[in-house]
């Protein structure tokens, strides 16, 4: 069972969303450390992004000085 095809996809797939929530989990402790409680709308906003657009969040927001640079950085990578 373990070789089939269908058993490595799903496998793949639950190690994929086990990081993405890992990275969203991570990111979100980083931006309160930061900036303090952030608010949940903003999470909301941080788990649709994909693990790709988190990693690069995690690097940029390093240079954000307020909340407000993390929503222009929101509202220009969340594609509607």
């Amino acid at each position: 069972m373990q070789e089939s095809v269908i058993y490595q996809d799903i496998l793949l797939k639950g190690e994929q969303r086990g990081e993405k929530k890992e990275a969203v989990r991570f990111l979100q402790r980083q931006l309160n450390r930061r900036f303090g409680e952030i608010d949940s709308s903003i999470i909301e906003r941080l788990r649709v992004l994909s693990t790709e657009q988190l990693e690069v969040l995690g690097e940029e927001f390093l240079d954000f000085t307020n909340v407000s640079d993390l929503v222009a950085w929101l509202e220009q990578n969340i594609k509607n």
